[in-house]
């Protein structure tokens, strides 16, 4: 099992690069090309939700990416170090601003979900975790 791991400071101008990297890496793991497209929009959209629930949170440590080469999967993993707060929760302080930015997060998840047929996402206290999924193809010298 091979692991590439990314770490980034939560500005959006580098989530580009991290949509890059995940797209060659997922290539090289065996990621059907008709699937890289979505590969690419779904890390862009797991990273830009870090990156701005680190911007609102104050959270000055980096975004993380974890893509993770398994025997017949690959998978991808974004973290991020922003408290969560629990389903119909909030936190102290919390007025319109922050029904907006729940609105946003809940639709950049329904982003990811529609590119992805595999994703997790679990969240606490201590940050969240988006890993996604997809099918590897054997490699061709074994098809031979």
């Amino acid at each position: 099992m091979a692991t590439v791991e990314l770490r980034f400071s939560a500005l959006p101008e580098h989530v580009r690069t991290a949509r890059l990297v995940a797209a060659a890496v997922a290539r090289r793991a065996g990621v059907d090309e008709a699937v890289l497209d979505e590969v690419r929009l779904a890390v862009g959209e797991a990273c830009s939700r870090a990156v701005g629930l680190h911007q609102s949170s104050g959270v000055s440590a980096p975004v993380k990416v974890a893509l993770i080469e398994e025997e017949k999967q690959f998978s991808i993993e974004v973290g991020d170090e922003a408290p969560h707060a629990a389903p119909g929760g909030g936190t102290p302080g919390d007025g319109q601003g922050a029904e907006a930015e729940v609105e946003e997060d809940e639709m950049g998840l329904a982003v990811i979900s529609g590119l992805v047929d595999d994703v997790e996402v679990t969240t606490g206290q201590n940050g969240g975790l988006i890993r996604m999924t997809w099918p590897t193809a054997p490699p061709a010298a074994a098809l031979a």
